[in-house]
């Protein structure tokens, strides 16, 4: 689906003035438009400048999650791992009052299955959540980094889908919420799974889960959830994401998809098995053009454009 037009704030809903004092130089005429875009939804991308794509979340009127818009999630963020032209990607919401509102309650994700024996009940109830969880950890799976600019309503399955991204920044009226205990569940679509090694203060992370309680910007920051609160709303957390996107984007991308990966795996091995994973990467990340170039561009006192990653290799699988 081609991205709507807001009329409080231009095209794809959202603007970016900061933005633009600060990387113009960078901004194509006209946000280009992935040819694949139309094959989503609930979803708008577009190139707002070269090399960052903008994915937004555009299901009103709070973005609440049904099984036809997580599945879609997934396929957006898988296609986006293909596209060599991406370097960064900036996830926000396109309505004004919420990045996310989490579970559609009223949606058939939780309507009565079928009368079956309970084992093969929960099997196929097994195998359905662990799609979920597949789709919703689409962006750490992507080898680009993603930033989620979070303004509004943040809560449930949008808890689980930070913990699934690289950098969180909220607007100054975020309002978060693990809401999963007050309509009778634990957190299991990634919040729980990801969030104990990635916040600073387990103690507060045990205190939100637990009560389900709301919690503004400034908690999140303590809690270690976000890097940055950006003062104002929308617009402005949004033109904050963008502009560090610009700033990743003229990096080599071969470091920054090394830096991506090496966080990643370290948060999950020992660290001499992350220093092994680390000296293999490297051994083929020094036979890169882009470090002779980097080299030589400080020398100079210059700047440096670097060539876009190849796409990945494409498989008959009728052939297989």
């Amino acid at each position: 689906m081609a991205p709507r037009e807001d009329s409080e704030t231009g095209r794809f809903g959202y603007a970016h003035p900061k933005v633009v004092s600060v990387v113009d130089r960078h901004r194509p005429p006209m946000a280009r438009i992935p040819p694949y875009a139309s094959q989503f939804k609930y979803i708008d991308l577009s190139f707002p400048f070269d090399n960052v794509l903008h994915v937004v979340l555009n299901r009103p009127p709070v973005n609440a999650v049904n099984e036809e818009y997580w599945l879609e999630y997934g396929a957006a963020f898988d296609r986006i791992a293909e596209d060599p032209t991406v370097r960064v990607v900036v996830l926000s919401s396109a309505l004004k009052k919420a990045f996310s509102a989490g579970l559609d309650l009223s949606s058939d994700i939780l309507a009565p299955r079928p009368q079956l024996d309970t084992a093969r009940h929960a099997l196929r109830t097994r195998t359905h959540i662990r799609d979920f969880q597949h789709a919703i950890a689409a962006p750490a799976r992507a080898p680009q980094p993603v930033i989620a600019a979070v303004h509004g309503v943040a809560f449930g399955l949008a808890l689980d889908a930070l913990g699934a991204v690289d950098v969180r920044f909220a607007a100054a009226d975020a309002a978060f919420s693990i809401k999963e205990v007050d309509v009778g569940l634990a957190p299991d679509i990634g919040t729980l799974a990801r969030l104990p090694r990635l916040v600073g203060n387990v103690s507060l992370l045990h205190e939100l889960a637990l009560t389900g309680r709301v919690f503004g910007a400034q908690d999140a920051l303590r809690l270690g959830l976000v890097s940055r609160v950006v003062h104002g709303s929308r617009d402005d957390v949004v033109s904050a994401a963008l502009e560090l996107a610009c700033e990743i984007a003229r990096k080599s991308p071969v470091a920054v998809v090394g830096v991506k990966r090496f966080i990643s795996h370290a948060l999950d091995h020992s660290t001499e098995d992350a220093l092994e994973y680390q000296a293999t990467w490297t051994a083929f990340a020094l036979q890169s053009k882009d470090l002779i170039e980097s080299a030589a561009a400080v020398r100079r006192k210059q700047t440096i454009s670097y060539d876009d990653l190849a796409a990945p290799m494409k498989h008959d699988k009728a052939k297989l």
